[in-house]
């Protein structure tokens, strides 16, 4: 029964919308009847929200609920559905993952009939947590998710995080109506989960995850929550451990290749174990076999967790001392275990006390945990992963006896057309790339080489949810390069090609997030993610962890009109020291499934003397000055439609283009008519030839392939050279409003952009005398600047 959706709440929705607004309104000083709008900086001052990425258009419906079938998934409340189930006695069958056979597998059929049943169909006492969750309570079953099973092992082992996820208190009696809630770190932020309990099964066996107790059901419903989570059950196969205990923490993962080990990585595991990190290890899959066992019971391809990491006191008659060990457990459960030194029963273990046995709590049976000591432990293990425990994963008390992370995250997209550049490789787009400012003040506390650590990670979004889709994972990286200039504006090409960078992330790779750990000094860098190869498009966030408050945010400028810059300034490179092209080439990896000197925001803008007209420009504006004469008539104004006729006899001998059409043309007489007389004078006329002149020269200087089309990746640097600054988001509204769908801007289309944003910019200067960012206009103000422009 699909009973619940969430509806009845759009009058609650309206009215906090319309207070918001009000509120907002009265701090500005806004009357009644009127409208506020605010310059674009790339923030909404009523909620803070950040708006440079693909944000809405204020009064416009969005297509995101159509596209994305997962978005009333956050609108599922727990304790409005408990309410409604026992309000109207039913068991909760959830809407958004139903029990059908496209919540398993999206890419084929059951390889036989599943039947969905609850618990309590399953067995006589089903138990939420039967004794207390241990790592012991998760068995793999029939799904390839090792990855994800290893996590879950990893995070019984700290309770304070496992009771954020998964809610002890939750059971199969008290208020009992088949609805369960999870919480995961989900791209950015916590995300409560609810599913009903029906479960996948066969013979009346669960399928999937489980647990070692028949009738505990913890852990089959977590799976089942983040496979709803994901999109199917289908959609976790094959990954990373570090996906996994990045959802359940909201920490950032570090991988460390084990065979090039730093020397401190001892000290590193055994930090990461005090402070209750996640971590887990690996070695590389065998090409030909799956999940192929070594003579060391090692399992090739198979994730594993571990569990902790101690030194252990060894005293004997002859022995005195500490021995590093790591204790490691395979998500199967059983006996498949390491057979080396320190396995279950090997002679080693007499060199212990049953007192220190005891004290690490080390215990020996067939339930797929095993010892190891830690030189065996990195000489047999090829990938280890940590996660570290950010803000968002510690209460307060956990954070008045550790080392707290400063984290910074931001959200952002590669969008094609606009600003999926690539990477490094392809220099011509490269620039376009999102760019985020970093800027590192203190150096690290306990370090003698005064500089400071910064973790910085990029993570895709949504890419399991959209394999169904036929899209896997995009093969991304980052590089970083330093700024001489902290309050600079975008970078352009010039500067990457002649400033080379000074850090880069490991390797471009097709993983969910690439992680990197650098040592820099204090000061401000530029942070460029990007996708290997351009015009992929794809969500991402970017975090950025450092021990010292860092300040960070993307690179942008404001939007606005620079009246009397006609041309570029010249732009030198910041540094002379790299050569053009000094950055190595990149490289991409593939993982099987499991500038200018940018001028700077706060300076003086530098003028520069208007062009002279070319001789062949001073013979056009004879001629149309001829033409305005002969076609005005005695009143010296003519119209759009006269202006069309003006200005086509010349301009369509000069682009391929068909000549500008009446609608522009009225944008062109909008521009200059402030008293809505629907025509130009001789004056105004002038000073429109003045703009086309500048603009056409503009238009040509870019269009170095000389085809009639500049490329939307070249309309801002275009849009620069006669005086518009733009900000990212108004930048992508123009591209999408103004290029065709292979990424070209023509002739006309140039003109129109170039027309409307000066008319909006004029207008808007024209209510904010005092430039302010904010300009109030009347409800019929604001509909004659947009309507006619």
């Amino acid at each position: 029964m699909n009973f619940f959706k969430k509806v009845g709440n759009a009058r609650e929705e309206f009215d906090r919308y319309k207070q918001e607004f009000e509120n907002f309104r009265r701090s500005i000083g806004g009357g009644g009847g009127s409208v506020s709008i605010k310059a674009d900086s790339g923030v909404n001052v009523s909620s803070g929200k950040n708006f440079f990425i693909r944000q809405p258009i204020a009064g416009r419906n969005t297509r995101e609920d159509k596209r994305n079938p997962f978005a009333n998934l956050a609108h599922q409340k727990y304790d409005e559905i408990l309410a409604k189930c026992q309000a109207d006695g039913i068991l909760f069958e959830d809407p958004e993952f139903e029990a059908v056979d496209t919540s398993i597998f999206f890419s084929s059929a059951p390889p036989r009939r599943f039947e969905w049943r609850r618990p309590g169909e399953i067995c006589d006492n089903p138990q939420w947590i039967s004794q207390g969750a241990s790592r012991f309570d998760v068995r793999q079953g029939e799904l390839g998710d090792c990855w994800l099973l290893a996590a879950v092992a990893s995070l019984t082992c700290n309770p304070k995080l496992f009771e954020n996820v998964v809610d002890s208190r939750q059971t199969f009696t008290e208020n009992y109506c088949g609805l369960f809630k999870f919480k995961f770190w989900h791209q950015g932020e916590w995300q409560e989960v609810v599913v009903d309990d029906r479960l996948p099964t066969y013979r009346n066996q669960l399928v999937f995850m489980h647990s070692t107790e028949k009738n505990e059901f913890w852990s089959a419903l977590l799976e089942k929550a983040y496979a709803k989570l994901m999109g199917s059950y289908e959609s976790l196969k094959g990954g990373s451990t570090s996906e996994a205990m990045e959802d359940f923490t909201g920490g950032v993962t570090e991988m460390f290749d084990l065979q090039k080990a730093p020397p401190n990585l001892l000290n590193i595991m055994l930090k990461a174990n005090e402070r209750g990190s996640l971590m887990g290890c690996s070695i590389d899959a065998d090409p030909g076999r799956v999940e192929a066992e070594l003579a060391n019971g090692l399992i090739m391809g198979h994730a594993y967790s571990v569990t902790s990491v101690v030194l252990a006191d060894i005293k004997t008659a002859r022995v005195k001392g500490q021995i590093p060990l790591v204790r490691v457990r395979n998500p199967w459960g059983n006996g498949s275990e390491w057979k080396g030194a320190w396995s279950d029963g090997s002679r080693e273990w007499s060199l212990l006390t049953e007192d220190e046995k005891q004290e690490h709590g080390i215990t020996f049976s067939d339930d797929g945990e095993f010892w190891m000591s830690f030189q065996d432990f990195t000489a047999n293990f090829q990938k280890l992963e940590i996660c570290n425990l950010g803000p968002d994963s510690l209460d307060e008390e956990d954070l008045s006896n550790k080392k707290k992370w400063e984290c910074f995250k931001e959200h952002g997209a590669w969008i094609k057309r606009v600003n999926a550049g690539g990477c490094r490789n392809y220099l011509d787009t490269f620039w376009t790339n999102p760019q985020f400012r970093m800027t590192l003040t203190d150096v690290d506390d306990d370090d003698n080489d005064d500089m400071c650590t910064a973790i910085v990670a990029v993570l895709q979004k949504d890419r399991r949810k959209k394999r169904k889709e036929g899209l896997d994972l995009l093969t991304i990286g980052f590089v970083i390069y330093k700024l001489e200039d902290p309050n600079c504006g975008p970078l352009d090409m010039k500067f990457f090609k002649y400033n080379p960078s000074v850090a880069k992330s490991p390797t471009f790779i097709n993983m969910r997030e690439i992680c990197g750990r650098f040592k820099l000094p204090p000061g401000s860098y530029a942070i460029v993610p990007s996708t290997f190869e351009p015009h992929y498009e794809g969500e991402f966030l970017i975090r950025i962890f450092t021990e010292k408050a860092n300040v960070s945010g993307e690179i942008d400028e404001q939007t606005s009109l620079d009246d009397d810059v006609y041309v570029t300034p010249e732009r030198f490179p910041q540094r002379a020291a790299a050569a053009p092209g000094k950055d190595a080439a990149f490289t991409a990896q593939k993982v099987a499934p499991a500038s200018n000197h940018p001028q700077a925001k706060n300076a003086p803008k530098q003028k520069y003397e208007r062009t002279e007209p070319t001789d062949q420009e001073r013979a056009q504006a004879d001629a149309l000055k001829q033409s305005f004469k002969r076609i005005a008539g005695e009143d010296m104004e003519i119209d759009a439609y006269e202006l069309q006729e003006v200005l086509n006899t010349v301009f369509t001998k000069e682009f391929p283009f068909p000549g500008f059409g009446v609608d522009t043309c009225r944008s062109m007489v909008a521009m200059h008519d402030g008293d809505l007389s629907g025509k130009l004078g001789y004056d105004e006329f002038k000073d429109l030839w003045e703009d086309l002149r500048r603009w056409k020269g503009v238009f040509k200087e870019f269009d170095k392939d000389k085809s009639g089309n500049l490329s939307s990746y070249e309309l801002r640097n275009a849009l620069n050279h006669v005086g518009f600054h733009i900000s990212n988001r108004t930048f992508k509204s123009l591209v999408m409003r103004y290029s065709n769908k292979n990424g070209q801007i023509d002739f006309g289309d140039f003109i129109m952009c170039t027309i409307r944003l000066k008319t909006m910019l004029t207008s808007f200067r024209g209510h904010d005398p005092q430039n302010t960012g904010f300009a109030p206009y009347d409800i019929d103000s604001f509909i004659q600047t947009t309507m006619y422009s």
